[in-house]
C-alpha cells in the first residue's frame, strides 16, 4: 500500500470549450484510512462541481486493503480493490496505490494531481466518439431494472454499471485520519459487470431504495475486456425512481 500527496495549481488547468465532443470517465481509488486521500476526494468534488452538465462521469471506489491499519472504511469493498488490481494489469503497473485516478481506462496518475486530471479530462472530452450507450432504470420490489442500448456488441466488451451515492460524510475515529471529518462525493456503492452479447438488454441490480431523494445516480459504460479502454459512457438520474 502506498499513499501519495500531489497538488498542482489550478491556474495551470486547460480550458474547456465548445469543441468538446467526447466523454471522460474518472475513476478514483481512495480510502478513509489513507492520509494522502482527502486531497484527492476534495479534488473530485471540485471537478464534479466545475464540470456539472458536461460528459464527465466520476466514480469514487473505496478500496478495502487499508482497513487492517486501524480504521474500517464503511464504503469499502473487496470488489473495488479487485477492480484496481485489474487496472494494474491492463496498465502494466507493478503495484496498486491510493489515491489513484484512471481516466477512460487509458491513463492513470496520483489522484490529487489536479493538473494531470484536468489535462486528461480535456483530452478525453475532445476525442471522437467511437460508440454509443444509453441506459434507463426503474425500481421494482427492491431491485433496479436497467435497460441498455449500445451500437457496439461485436464481442469482447463489458457493460459496467455503478450505483452511485452522491455524497456522504464520515467522522474518522482511528487510523491515519483519526479525528478528521471526511467528505465524499460520487461514492460507488454497487458495481456490476455484464458481458455484452446483444445491442440491447436488461440488467437487474439489488438495491434497497431507502435513501433521501436526489442522493443517487447510475453510471454506465462500455469497456474493452482486453485492454480496459472505455469506449462509451452515460448516466441515469435516480431521483424520479422514488
Amino acid at each position: 500500500m502506498i499513499g501519495f500527496f500531489i497538488v498542482k495549481n489550478a491556474t495551470n488547468s486547460p480550458n474547456r470549450n465548445s469543441a468538446e465532443r467526447g466523454f471522460a470517465v474518472v475513476e478514483l481509488f481512495t480510502s478513509e484510512g489513507c492520509s494522502s486521500c482527502p486531497p484527492a476526494d476534495k479534488l473530485i468534488a471540485k471537478i464534479a462541481k466545475e464540470d456539472e452538465g458536461k460528459e464527465v462521469y466520476i466514480l469514487s471506489y473505496h478500496v478495502d486493503y487499508w482497513n487492517q491499519l486501524g480504521w474500517k472504511d464503511r464504503f469499502s469493498d473487496a470488489a473495488y480493490s479487485n477492480r484496481q488490481r485489474q487496472y494494474a494489469g491492463w496498465l502494466h503497473l507493478n503495484t496498486v496505490y491510493t489515491p489513484q485516478i484512471v481516466v477512460n481506462g487509458k491513463t492513470e496518475f496520483v489522484g490529487s494531481n489536479e493538473y494531470a486530471l484536468n489535462t486528461a479530462i480535456d483530452k478525453s472530452l475532445h476525442d471522437s466518439l467511437t460508440a454509443k450507450l444509453t441506459i434507463a432504470a426503474k425500481t421494482e420490489n427492491g431491485k433496479l431494472k436497467v435497460h441498455y442500448e449500445t451500437d457496439d456488441a461485436a464481442g469482447g466488451k463489458n457493460l459496467v454499471l455503478a450505483l452511485i451515492q452522491k455524497s456522504a460524510e464520515t467522522v474518522v475515529r482511528a487510523g491515519e485520519n483519526d479525528g478528521l471529518t471526511l467528505s465524499h462525493v460520487q461514492i460507488v456503492r454497487k458495481l456490476t459487470n455484464e458481458s455484452i452479447k446483444e445491442k440491447n438488454g436488461d440488467v437487474i441490480i439489488d438495491w434497497q431504495n431507502d435513501q433521501q431523494k436526489n442522493a443517487w445516480e447510475l453510471i454506465g459504460f462500455v469497456q474493452d475486456k482486453k485492454d480496459g479502454k472505455i469506449i462509451a459512457a452515460t448516466k441515469h438520474k435516480l431521483a424520479n425512481e422514488y
